[in-house]
């Protein structure tokens, strides 16, 4: 993941230039579709089906999308892949729901597997399936980041050492003091102070990266960075 996006070439842009006619593009949408794949499914759960279902209908969702890249038409006002994709997934469990209803209406055999409740989620059943897809969209963009920051500080031979400053960035500081915590990794108060800087400035970053590779200008990836941080 790089910090020096352009946003001639995100991956979003690629996919949009192209309709995914080549290689670089289909690998651009394939990755775009992995970092959704959770949002997408958090929708379709708290739009009433079952946990399982919601994850079949996520995966007939993304293998009709990879399938046919051509049919990506971004509305104006759309140029967000959060956006696009949050409309396209609308669309599929509305046709979905009315083909389920419609086959119901027919003596079809087949079971609708919808919830009254949604008590299938155990947490934020109070969402709205956008606020749910939101608030997914968030939580994946922080997990691969994070991710992001312990491939890298692992390549630098400080596993150990990220292990023990992560939770200054997922506020799980526990009750370790600083002096403790700067005792444990061998160097005084400041110097933590300092390394701690640096890993919420490298965090900050890649978040930053992460999210402009889903929009198409330096002014969309500043109104995502804001959408991520309110669904959060």
């Amino acid at each position: 993941m790089r910090s020096d996006v352009s946003f001639n070439t995100t991956r979003w842009t690629l996919v949009q230039q192209s309709r995914g006619d080549d290689t670089a593009s289909q690998r651009a949408l394939s990755e775009l579709c992995a970092v959704y794949y959770a949002p997408v499914v958090a929708f379709i759960a708290r739009s009433g089906f079952e946990d399982s279902r919601a994850r079949d209908l996520a995966h007939d969702f993304f293998a009709r999308l990879l399938a046919s890249p051509q049919s990506l038409k971004p509305e104006r006002g759309r140029g967000r892949f959060r956006s696009y994709l949050l409309g396209a997934t609308k669309h599929f469990v509305s046709d979905t729901l009315d083909r389920e209803r419609s086959l119901k209406r027919g003596g079809a055999a087949q079971v609708l597997h919808l919830t009254e409740t949604g008590a299938s989620l155990p947490e934020d059943t109070a969402l709205s399936p956008d606020r749910a897809f939101d608030r997914q969209w968030a939580l994946t963009v922080l997990e691969r980041v994070v991710q992001c920051l312990a491939a890298e500080f692992a390549a630098a031979g400080k596993a150990d050492q990220f292990a023990l400053l992560k939770p200054w960035l997922t506020g799980d500081e526990g009750d370790a003091t600083q002096a403790e915590m700067a005792q444990q990794l061998g160097m005084n108060e400041g110097a933590l102070k300092v390394a701690i800087h640096r890993l919420r400035k490298r965090f900050r970053e890649l978040i930053r990266a992460e999210i402009a590779h889903t929009v198409g200008s330096e002014t969309e990836a500043r109104e995502e960075l804001a959408h991520l941080l309110a669904a959060m």
